[in-house]
């Protein structure tokens, strides 16, 4: 059993190697041919644009895991069943479960490649996206508001890296019951390493109560819950695929606090994980698929892997909708292609004859 295990470890193997080394060109030659013209405009040489999509490869591999993977599974199946070797295999008192565990064991080490990805692919995406850009890192930021992870809301009118410091500074903290506790006004505020802001020439004013209102003038001061760097105060919000699982969920938590909706991120963090384990469930799903007896060779491959991908993306997409408009919840709609997936190809797999 040990020389048929590997034939068919190899046999998957190969073809997912091939898949995955095909499947992201495609994704590239989509790519440039939609914004080649938006490239040309900002500048970038040939050269910069190629090392943009280098980093890109992450991002574009880890998309391609479940279709490489459903691919290798479906034609090493189908192999096996025009070639008689199933019936041979069953002949011999092997069973198609076991035939296919082989198949099963490299979707599983497969998911958790594709989980190192999904972890790797916000953080290359970045920089692929700085080359494109190709504007000069900024040293300064106007008129914008930002929310710490400790919940304290600042409005800054101007932000210089140089000297690390702020002008015409805003903050607000508000209480469990979603009022203003604290609103405070500087003129002015300075960074230093190792302390962190000091604001100073404002006013602090403290809601203690319904009835109960305490006002402060100072020349400087410290507020607990203000930590972060200039750095972190300058950078621009990032696009989805750019951040982590842990980015989106903070970046949740700063929406929701400030009352607005996040069921998107939400839902964008769950996919974070489903994703990649989607890579194991949509093999489950096609090796019963692929045991047909119609000679239908690699046409019968294709027609079968294309369906269920094209079935699961359609199935991602509108359950990711529902969960964006609140109708089932965000961890539900990330998680419900891959169970549908799951129990239909439990089914099947239970229904094929061993």
């Amino acid at each position: 059993m040990r020389v048929l295990d590997r034939m068919i470890a190899k046999g998957f193997a190969r073809l997912f190697v091939i898949s995955i080394f095909a499947t992201p060109p495609l994704f590239i030659l989509g790519d440039v041919t939609e914004n080649l013209d938006r490239y040309l405009d900002r500048g970038l040489t040939g050269a910069q644009v190629a090392e943009a999509y280098f980093w890109m490869l992450p991002l574009y591999i880890q998309w391609s895991f479940p279709i490489a993977a459903l691919v290798g599974a479906v034609f090493t199946v189908h192999n096996l069943t025009l070639h008689h070797e199933v019936v041979a295999a069953k002949a011999g008192g092997i069973s198609f479960h076991r035939l296919i565990t082989p198949v099963l064991a490299g979707g599983v080490l497969l998911t958790f490649v594709a989980l190192g990805l999904a972890a790797l692919a916000p953080r290359s995406y970045r920089v692929a996206n700085d080359i494109l850009q190709n504007q000069p890192p900024r040293a300064w930021r106007t008129d914008f508001v930002y929310q710490t992870d400790d919940g304290l809301a600042l409005a800054v009118n101007r932000l210089t890296l140089d000297d690390a410091s702020m002008n015409g500074v805003v903050a607000q903290r508000k209480g469990t019951d979603g009022r203003p506790r604290m609103h405070l006004e500087a003129r002015n505020a300075s960074w230093q390493a190792g302390e962190g802001w000091t604001l100073k020439e404002g006013s602090l004013r403290m809601m203690e109560g319904p009835d109960t209102l305490r006002a402060y003038q100072f020349t400087s001061l410290r507020i607990p819950g203000l930590e972060e760097s200039p750095p972190d105060l300058l950078e621009e919000p990032r696009e989805e695929e750019e951040m982590t699982y842990s980015d989106l969920g903070r970046l949740a938590r700063v929406i929701e606090r400030s009352g607005g909706q996040a069921s998107t991120l939400l839902v964008k963090r769950g996919q974070k994980i489903s994703l990649p384990v989607a890579t194991l469930i949509i093999i489950l799903l096609g090796i019963p698929l692929a045991t047909s007896t119609e000679r239908g060779g690699a046409a019968y491959g294709i027609g079968v892997s294309m369906g269920c991908t094209m079935l699961y993306l359609l199935l991602l997409k509108i359950s990711a909708g529902f969960g964006a408009g609140n109708a089932i919840p965000p961890l539900w709609a990330a998680w419900l292609p891959n169970v549908v997936f799951a129990v239909a190809g439990l089914i099947l797999l239970k229904r094929v004859r061993t």
